[in-house]
């Protein structure tokens, strides 16, 4: 038996545990299906696509994700007739979808665009982890699929199955904007930061780099008060406060606040990436890299502390 044939075969397989026979509808079929797969009541609404689940798109996300329920869980696999681990299974399932993502959680963790919070996720989005105690950052991903839960490969031993979220220390929607419909009916970022100043050059550069216009436009409050001829005794210079040298080797004019809320989102998209969480992309902006390096994670000072929660505090509010 080729590879080809034995991938299918597996597949076939796997299909095969949560399909019932005879198929006497396709709703009737993937509800049954859900069921077997752990979904009852609101849940397996979410996962079909019916009722007010979501898009086309994100039930086709879930759909493809449920195709692997019971590939059993293999660190580094990506091959469904050996095994999958988590980010190897996020990956396999938007890549046949036409979505190419990272290989690894911590970097698949800065694709897309962040949610808010679990209240505001859709089925579809990658809901991200911090596991390890011994070193900061992410390193585990799963897909949301509705009412708290996810499909997700687990760990060694077990198997891809659905599971309950928990506290996701990261959500990133990576579904074209078009296809995920917004939390709130009618809301936009482009709406939430109506009123604010530079609104339209925080989503701007949000958008292009993959950072949260609402985050960026907080950073923005909590550094200068939105004053784009802002020094502060440090020498911080500009809407957002960038110290001479990081402004320059950013090629940034940090009063000119198209360049210094273009470099901010570069340099926090820059950050979230390196250290696997917008908290500790936020503190490393406040207190330098080398610092969270050094304490493994947001450092325990009272200033940079307050910072973290006071932005993230601020973008909430502003979305």
């Amino acid at each position: 038996m080729d590879g080809l044939t034995a991938v299918q075969s597996r597949i076939s397989e796997i299909q095969a545990r949560f399909l019932i026979a005879p198929r006497p509808s396709a709703s009737a079929d993937w509800t049954a299906a859900a069921t077997a797969a752990g979904l009852t009541g609101t849940t397996a609404a979410a996962a079909t696509g019916t009722g007010t689940a979501g898009s086309a798109s994100e039930s086709a996300v879930v759909t493809e994700a449920r195709k692997y329920l019971g590939v059993p869980y293999l660190w580094g696999g990506t091959d469904p007739a050996k095994g999958l681990d988590c980010s190897g299974f996020t990956k396999l399932v938007y890549g046949n979808l036409g979505i190419e993502l990272p290989r690894t959680s911590s970097q698949q963790a800065t694709a897309g665009t962040a949610v808010a919070s679990l209240a505001d996720a859709r089925p579809g989005d990658l809901v991200f982890f911090d596991h390890s105690s011994g070193r900061p950052g992410i390193d585990h991903v799963g897909i949301y699929v509705g009412d708290g839960k996810m499909i997700a490969a687990p760990q060694a031993g077990d198997v891809v199955k659905v599971q309950d979220v928990g506290n996701p220390s990261v959500i990133r929607r990576v579904l074209p904007a078009e296809s995920a419909a917004p939390a709130v009916a009618g809301a936009s970022s482009t709406a939430s930061l109506s009123g604010v100043p530079y609104a339209d050059l925080f989503t701007r550069a949000g958008n292009r780099h993959g950072v949260d216009p609402a985050l960026l436009a907080a950073v923005a409050q909590r550094e200068s008060g939105f004053d784009a001829s802002a020094v502060s005794p440090a020498g911080a210079q500009g809407l957002m406060q960038f110290m001479p040298a990081t402004a320059r080797g950013l090629g940034v004019d940090p009063f000119d606040p198209a360049s210094a809320v273009d470099g901010a989102a570069r340099y926090l998209a820059d950050l979230t990436r390196q250290f696997g969480s917008t908290e500790l992309g936020l503190a490393a902006y406040n207190a330098g890299p080398g610092t969270v390096r050094r304490h493994g994670g947001i450092p325990p000072y009272p200033e940079t502390q307050d910072y973290v929660r006071n932005v993230m505090s601020k973008a909430a509010a502003l979305r």
